[in-house]
């Protein structure tokens, strides 16, 4: 069979005028850089997935990617969506892949662009398992994309082998020691993995933005010339983002990947800058531009080792540009020790991979029951009252087995994305099974059960008897061992085969299928195992709700009645109710925490699948230790929690009032408990101390003296910033002298400034934004001599109209 490649095609679009909208720019390269119009250029890239975001979130997206320093905007084309079905393509509302273009375009950056197909991603690690086919494939795929004549280059990621004409390119956490397979390529970093992905019942990943910031810059100080802020997997293709977004819907990938695909990048899920990391890599974004003319006209870099664990490069102009571009990196790679170094005659103090930036704490302004008889007190920050909540839920059973003439009975037991091609979840196997009295009589008096065995399963199994779920299995590919319980004469079993996500990497991938593979028998039965494999069996595929589209918000043919609290919990049961629309801008989210697993849909929009499945207790960090090589078990969080329990709820999907709220619950929940709930940055948190460096923005010629940078000139500053359409309110906390603790922990140390909170609310109450000089002056004089001191601030951020909260 012959396997696709993935490819990155690298074009470039203007946004000058309309009639030159897409005009395209002279795009090649050589040994050191891309080139654009004729210049060398340091890139840098932020992946953004048009289609976990609506088109009314774009150009936020890009405004606030373009605001933290990228030139570039990536993303791949999503072929699972856009032809789900062969010949059959959707290219509408998230799927409008030519609309997001233009947005980017329009945006004055430039695109890099993924072509696809799928799952083809990364294939050298696949390609000596086809022997010389993979080899012979690669360069086809080569061959096909340069005999298209883009006129851009083309790129193929991890791929040591890829032809001349195309660029080999690195992926991982690291790159710095990348090197292409020909001097007349550059180096580029097309998967810089700003996180990693999360699983239903695990801890969640956090990669240090310490980590990541050194990483980046490690990798131009040692010849990188492009970096793309990526993560690891989605649903049909492997990917790592600027933006996460969410899997809405069933394209979450895995197996068991969860719904949100936030993946600690530096814009959250809901669109909101994620910090301290935004504000780390926005700085070090613009370090690295004030660096560029240096960069680009050097074609190598100069080695001066400064320690045993220090080194710094200095480019220096020489065919391109003035003699006078000078710029220099100076690193300590070693894990555990800051270091100070002497370069050209200054002193600095280098620590092991640490910046400084500012912390956010994203909160939960309001939250209300989609339930009746439920006070809500008055928010303190919330002028307009709170009203208009559910009066009622509304419920419908799902039948357990086959619900429609649209089924089929073969012998013997069938792959299950062959049967269901992946329209749902949720593949059912009926059959009948004869016990006999003498079975019976078997079983009490040698004290054994029936069981279910299947030699391998994945992801979930449901076993019914007579219609009642007596167990359920999880696993990816593990063995099936249920007992099961059976009266005297014919017996109905149902064995429900369910797909939590698809495999989306890896060797062979179309041959890993779903539901059961091997043996699946009967044991323990008087005359010996019954062969299931060779018995017939009736196939239904999917829910009789999902094909009613019970979910939409036309009227349809389900007979639904009240629900009361005695009705609940209840397995494989539809709820529904209505709610209204919180005011304002806030991204919306439902808290589904009471709820067992299942889907669920708002106005016929399906948010994804849910499942309150807990991380295990064990195994996360109370400190997060930075240094050293970062891996997904490093700086983990919410051991002993549910893996999700909020939902992203677009603003576009909702309208005033009357929202349609439809949930299909498998394993028994209280939808009485769901509420909905806005997700905004209300806590801000930084510190700055004396010893650190000045702002990037004070790093420019009208700060030099004689053509030098002079640092010893400049003081460092505190910046901080509320989200649009937030002032800050409050400062909750200020201390400067040698202040204790952590975000929304600090306290006061032993040396105090007096003056402190009044400094720091004069500069900033009332403002969106701040910036507080890190001085002795600016603070009435020095405290403590003798020590070096740090300002640490707690601030309050309400909405700039003080309103905009109202009912749901």
């Amino acid at each position: 069979m012959m396997m696709m490649m993935m490819m990155i095609h690298l074009s470039c679009v203007s946004s000058s005028s309309a009639s030159t909208f897409f005009k395209p720019f002279n795009v090649s390269y050589d040994h050191r850089a891309i080139i654009i119009d004729g210049n060398r250029r340091m890139l840098i890239s932020a992946g953004i997935h048009y289609p976990r975001a609506t088109p009314e979130m774009w150009p936020d997206l890009i405004a606030k990617s373009k605001e933290g320093g990228a030139d570039v905007i990536e993303t791949y084309v999503f072929w699972n969506a856009h032809e789900s079905i062969r010949g059959q393509y959707n290219f509408k509302g998230k799927n409008d892949i030519v609309k997001f273009v233009k947005l980017v375009g329009s945006s004055g950056l430039y695109l890099h662009l993924r072509i696809g197909p799928y799952i083809e991603n990364e294939y050298g690690n696949m390609e000596s398992s086809y022997g010389q086919q993979g080899k012979d494939y690669v360069k086809w795929a080569a061959s096909m994309a340069l005999g298209l004549g883009a006129g851009v280059p083309w790129v193929m990621c991890k791929q040591t082998d890829a032809p001349e004409n195309i660029i080999d390119a690195c992926n991982g956490y690291y790159c710095d020691g990348y090197k292409p397979n020909s001097y007349n390529k550059p180096t580029l970093w097309t998967e810089n993995w700003d996180g990693w992905y999360t699983t239903w019942g695990g801890r969640l990943p956090h990669r240090p933005v310490e980590d990541l910031a050194f990483a980046v810059a490690r990798f131009f100080q040692r010849g990188g010339s492009f970096m793309n802020y990526y993560m690891l997997v989605k649903g049909f293709v492997v990917t790592t983002v600027y933006f996460g977004g969410t899997n809405f819907g069933r394209t979450s990938g895995g197996p068991f990947y969860i719904t949100s695909y936030d993946y600690d990048a530096p814009i959250d899920e809901y669109g909101l800058l994620s910090e301290p990391k935004w504000g780390h890599l926005k700085d070090l974004h613009a370090a690295i531009k004030l660096c560029e003319p240096a960069l680009v006209a050097a074609d190598s870099a100069q080695y001066i080792k400064l320690g045993q664990n220090q080194e710094a490069h200095v480019y220096r102009a020489n065919r391109y540009g003035s003699q006078s571009n000078c710029s220099a990196f100076l690193a300590n790679i070693d894990e555990h020790t800051a270091a100070s170094v002497t370069f050209l005659g200054q002193s600095y103090t280098l620590p092991p991979w640490s910046v400084s930036s500012q912390t956010s704490i994203k909160t939960v302004e309001f939250s209300l029951p989609l339930s009746p008889n439920i006070s809500v007190p008055q928010q303190s920050m919330i002028e307009s009252k709170l009203s208009s909540t559910s009066k009622s839920w509304m419920t419908v059973k799902e039948p357990i087995g086959v619900w429609s003439e649209n089924n089929f009975t073969v012998q013997g037991i069938l792959e299950h994305l062959n049967v269901t091609k992946d329209y749902s979840d949720y593949l059912w196997h009926i059959t009948q099974i004869y016990v006999s009295d003498d079975d019976i009589s078997f079983w009490k008096t040698n004290e054994v059960r029936p069981t279910v065995t299947i030699d391998s399963m994945r992801d979930v199994l449901r076993v019914f008897i007579n219609g009642q779920l007596t167990g359920s299995v999880i696993g990816h590919w593990v063995k099936v061992v249920q007992p099961v319980q059976f009266q005297s004469g014919y017996n109905d079993l149902i064995l429900l085969s369910q797909t939590v996500g698809l495999q989306n990497y890896g060797t062979f991938l179309e041959k890993d299928g779903a539901g059961f593979r091997g043996q699946v028998k009967l044991t323990g039965f008087k005359n010996g195992d019954i062969d299931l494999s060779k018995i017939l069996w009736t196939y239904q595929v999917g829910l009789k709700g999902e094909f009613q589209q019970i979910y939409s918000i036309e009227e349809n043919e389900a007979e639904w009645t009240d629900l009361t609290r005695d009705g609940i919990p209840s397995t494989f049961t539809w709820y529904k109710t209505y709610f209204d629309a919180p005011d304002g801008i806030d991204p919306v989210a439902l808290d589904l925490g009471s709820m067992g697993k299942g889907q669920a849909w708002v106005n016929g929009h399906h948010i994804g699948r849910y499942w309150t499945v807990v991380a295990p207790k064990g195994g996360c960090q109370d400190t997060c230790d930075y240094r050293g090589a970062y891996n997904s078990d490093k700086c983990t969080t919410n051991c002993g929690n549910p893996t999700q329990t909020w939902y992203h709820v677009p603003r576009s999907w909702l309208q005033a009032s009357n929202n349609l709220l439809v949930i299909f619950e498998e394993t028994g929940g209280n939808p009485f408990e769901i509420s909905v709930k806005l997700r905004s940055t209300r806590i801000v948190c930084e510190q700055v101390s004396e010893s650190h460096y000045p702002p990037v923005r004070k790093w420019s010629n009208s700060y030099s003296v004689d053509g030098k940078l002079s640092i010893n000139k400049m003081a460092p500053e505190m910046h901080l910033h509320c989200q649009d359409g937030y002032i800050i309110s409050s400062i909750e906390f200020a201390s400067y002298g040698t202040p204790q603790g952590r975000c929304q922990k600090f306290s006061r140390g032993n040396c105090h400034a007096p003056m402190s909170l009044s400094v720091v609310s004069e500069a900033c109450q009332g403002k969106s934004s701040c910036s507080i000089g890190i001085t002795n002056a600016v603070f009435g004089g020095d405290p403590c001599r003798g020590i070096v001191k740090t300002l640490a601030v707690e601030a309050r951020c309400i909405p700039s109209s003080n309103t905009g909260f109202s009912q749901i």
